[in-house]
This record gives C-alpha cells, structure tokens and sequence, in this order.
C-alpha cells in the first residue's frame, strides 16, 4: 500500500457531538484501531479522555478548542488509548496497571500490538520517515489515581468513575448523571469486545457489564466506532453474555476488517 507524508497538523479531525463535547480522531488510522479521543469543555478547565497513539501532536489541537487547563483521563493503559499521554501534565487512571504507564512496550507486546499496528493501518503517514515497525509508545507516568465513585469536577460538570475490569485490570468509564453520558472506554463499544489480552478476565468483564445495564445511559460514547442509546447498549451486552460478539484472535479479526 503507498502513503505519503502528512502535515501533522491535518492528522486529527474533529466533530463537534454535543454541547461542549468534541469527538477527535486520527484520522489516518484505520477505523477499526483509531481510539475515540473524547474533548469536553468545562468551566474551569477541561477534560480530554483518551489520547490516541501518540502519533502527532494532540495538545495544539485542543488548545484550537480551548485554552483552559487539560485533565487527561484515560481509561485503560492500552497503547492506542494512552500514546499521547505524556503530552499532559495532569494525567490519570486507575492505579491497577500503573506499572504501564512507566514502560508501555512491554505491555505492547503482549496485547500482541503488531496485529494492530501493521502497513495496512495507515493511509498516510504522520510524519516523513515513519515506519509502523519504528512505532513506539513514549512513558507516561500516572500523576494521579482514580477509582470507583470518584468525580472529575469541571466546574460545571462532574463525571462519577466506575471502575470496570473485565477488558484490562484498570479500565474505567465516566458518567455524567445529568445528560446521562457515558464514556466507556474498551468496556462497551459498537463491535466485537476484546476480552483475550493478556491480562482480561472474562468473568470480570461479565460483571462489569452487567452493573452497565443498571445505568439510566442516553448516550454511550465508547472507545472505538460510533456512539449509541440505551438499546443498542443492552443489545451488545446481551450479545456478549450469550458468548458472541467477541474479538477472540487479533490477527484474524483484523484481516476480516481489511
């Protein structure tokens, strides 16, 4: 496949969801790997969730949006959700896998990142010289800890953490009960769940679906595709209780998607 070079600045698009609510992309990765990275505007500052893979800048952008001061949450310690972490200086997750945040490599090997991170996940490069075999995932250790019932105060708004394994030890989402928002990270998405890295626990993720089904949700923003209702969220838990609707071989699922 040819790509060709790309000014950094054209490598996210953004799409304004809601009132103070941006959706970013990079938006030359294939679909079926690029990271939902989720900007909400407060009064007092902001809140980015997610930062995708570190593969250009993140941070000019959001200052387009905003010049007030960044919260970065991130909802589990995979590499295209936590690339562009070191950019922030206030960064947080759930301590359970804190250790990732200092050395991501490892933990890129073993969620068998180069059945992701391949020719074909590229339509154009983010910078002249860039290979996909050169990628790498820059440390970025956790300032602060977040865990169940906390509040990510924003002035104006406040998201309650519910703390979710199932998909990795730390993964979380935030819940903002008055719009009834939920930024679900890996936990719930529109497509087939991940629940065989190496460190998932599938009885885990069971329960954490289940406590899903409790929520008055409008709104699931997840990690990856589009957003979806309350419906469409019991549908794919309902899918994945019954055994289906699961991401079970990485190299195989990913072929299926080229």
């Amino acid at each position: 496949m040819s790509v060709v070079p790309v000014a950094a600045k054209d490598w996210f698009e953004i799409c304004h969801v809601s009132d103070g609510v941006a959706l970013l992309r990079e938006k030359y990765v294939a679909h079926w790997l690029r990271c939902n990275i989720w900007f909400i505007q407060g009064r007092d500052r902001n809140l980015v969730i997610d930062s995708g893979m570190g593969l250009s800048p993140l941070t000019p952008m959001l200052l387009d949006l905003s010049e007030l001061p960044v919260t970065a949450v991130m909802t589990h310690c995979h590499f295209d959700h936590m690339g562009g972490a070191h950019e922030f200086e206030h960064r947080l997750g759930h301590r359970a896998c804190s250790d990732v945040y200092h050395d991501p490599m490892p933990s890129f090997d073993q969620v068998r990142g180069s059945a992701f991170v391949r020719a074909e996940t590229f339509n154009a490069l983010p910078y002249s010289g860039f290979t996909f075999e050169s990628y790498m995932v820059r440390p970025a250790p956790l300032t602060g800890y977040l865990d169940e019932g906390d509040i990510v105060d924003l002035g104006n708004r406040t998201f309650q953490v519910f703390y979710l394994p199932g998909h990795s030890p730390d993964s979380i989402a935030l819940y903002e009960k008055e719009s009834g928002l939920l930024f679900s990270g890996d936990t719930i998405y529109d497509g087939d769940l991940f629940d065989t890295v190496y460190h998932s626990n599938r009885q885990d993720y069971r329960e954490s679906l289940q406590r899903l089904k409790e929520l008055p949700i409008s709104t699931v923003h997840g990690g990856h595709f589009g957003s979806f209702g309350k419906q469409r969220m019991h549908e794919i838990i309902e899918r994945y209780l019954a055994g289906e609707g699961r991401l079970v071989d990485p190299f195989a699922w990913v072929d299926e998607q080229l």
